[in-house]
């Protein structure tokens, strides 16, 4: 296929030559509604910001330019089938657990997912096995899932029906995803993969292997975050042995009628890009992140980890474009690093967690936003850095399951205080954003490990989500 195509971007400037009058929605009428809407957008925005339509097709039953769109991406992918999805990656994650998982059914999973995987159990009632994961105790990070481990999980659980990976995690660690897709597919399992943050394997040389390339069954992939497209524009990959007319099913559950066609053409336009310059584009990402990981090691202080950490097993390969940066030598939680980072120095990372930071190079950086922010870590380090402190250091607590997500999340519940929760069995989530992984999700007990947890990142600035409370004090338990 012709990789230049972007026949959605195509069919809406054409709709735009023809001067089509509206007498359908949206009610701005292509911005004649909304001067303010006009003027903060801009016209051109607002002029494809239109309805499904025979001409533009039809995202839930495409049948033309939607469907072309599908099929290049499929083609640029490598996939047997993509999906263009305009409800984020979560929105895919939820699709792809859905079609491969029942109430009352196994999902082997690491329990580092995002909290979209952990909202897809409650909502169809699967039961989560997680695999036994290391902690890489110098970084407060869980490692990836090891071929080992997955074996040993699978052995005790040979009626789970799903296993679903990471690949690579949000501080760029991968799995042995194509010795753990051999090994569950010969035993009838379906292989899917979470690829939020993995858009580029698919296009770059020198990186670990996409999921679909190494044998999975089905991915999710979040275009909008390495692959420049809009937010909240994702692709839903999917293999041979998956059927994707059912899959289509399975996604208009929850897909929008109203599919914004502002994130549709981002995800042709994007597409068409990838494919034709992506492995120049990844090679210069590539580039300016090595190039930043060495000028930050070289300040003191700070941990650009990289490939070095790579075992074989637990980190089986590592993502150089993720810049991630352990922060405890500066005497700083990685969470106060971001905060002086955006408000002293204008300069918005991606997250900081307790013990590590995340900034993110991708498609759009360039030299000068790189060494603007070596600049601004040096700068942190000499005005704010303190002798090393006892800092809570390790980001995974291992779980105690007392009830599936769906049985808790339903369950008759109260609301206590956090610091009198210790031993009851949390009814909801809380989870630092970003990265979004739950520290305790629905049917797990709450520890005095995990309370002190909590308190702690409050303390530190995290900003937490997931619990109705929305300060956090209180914990809903069930009763």
């Amino acid at each position: 296929m012709n990789q230049q195509k972007t026949p959605i971007r195509e069919a809406l400037a054409q709709l735009e030559h023809n001067r089509i009058v509206p007498f359908d929605v949206p009610g701005h009428k292509r911005g004649k509604g909304s001067s303010n809407l006009r003027e903060f957008l801009g016209k051109k925005t607002l002029s494809i910001d239109v309805n499904s339509m025979k001409p533009l097709d039809n995202l839930c039953h495409p049948v033309s330019v939607i469907k072309e769109a599908e099929q290049l991406a499929a083609e640029a992918f490598g996939a047997a089938h993509a999906f263009l999805m305009v409800g984020g990656t979560t929105s895919a994650v939820q699709a792809m657990i859905f079609y491969s998982v029942k109430r009352g059914e196994k999902i082997i999973l690491p329990r580092n997912v995002h909290r979209s995987v952990l909202t897809a159990l409650v909502l169809c009632g699967a039961v989560p096995v997680y695999i036994a994961c290391k902690s890489c105790d110098k970084l407060g990070i869980e490692q990836g899932s090891s071929l080992e481990e997955v074996k040993k999980a699978i052995s005790q659980n040979p009626d789970a029906k799903a296993i679903l990976i990471n690949n690579p995690t949000y501080y760029g660690i991968c799995s042995d995803v194509a010795g753990i897709a051999e090994y569950a597919r010969k035993r009838g399992m379906t292989v899917l993969a979470d690829e939020a943050h993995g858009t580029h394997l698919y296009f770059a040389e020198g990186l670990p292997r996409p999921a679909i390339g190494a044998g999975a069954d089905i991915a999710a992939v979040s275009m909008h975050k390495s692959g420049g497209s809009l937010t909240q524009s994702s692709f839903l990959l999917c293999g041979k042995n998956i059927n994707a007319n059912y899959m289509r099913k399975i996604i208009n559950l929850t897909q929008t009628t109203s599919g914004s066609y502002l994130l549709l053409s981002s995800l042709d336009i994007s597409r068409s890009n990838l494919a034709i310059n992506g492995k120049r584009i990844f090679s210069d990402v590539l580039s300016l992140t090595e190039y930043a990981r060495k000028e930050i090691n070289g300040l003191g202080g700070y941990y650009a980890f990289s490939h070095e950490l790579v075992d074989g097993e637990g980190v089986y390969d590592f993502d150089r474009t993720k810049l991630a940066i352990n922060t405890l030598g500066t005497g700083l939680a990685g969470i106060e690093i971001y905060d002086i980072l955006r408000d002293e120095y204008e300069i918005q990372i991606e997250f900081g967690d307790i013990a590590n930071i995340l900034a993110y190079i991708s498609i759009g950086d360039n030299n000068k936003n790189i060494e603007m922010l070596i600049g601004a870590l040096s700068e942190v380090k000499r005005r704010f850095a303190r002798p090393e402190m006892d800092i809570m250091k390790y980001e995974y607590i291992a779980p105690i399951i007392r009830a599936t997500p769906q049985e808790a999340f339903y369950h008759a519940q109260k609301k206590l205080p956090l610091r009198e929760c210790a031993g009851r069995i949390s009814a909801e989530f809380v989870m630092c954003y970003p990265p979004g992984i739950p520290i305790i999700a629905p049917g797990e007990e709450i520890t005095s490990e995990i309370i002190e947890y909590i308190s702690y990142a409050k303390e530190k600035g995290c900003l937490l989500t997931g619990a109705e409370d929305m300060r956090t004090d209180y914990i809903n338990v069930l009763e």
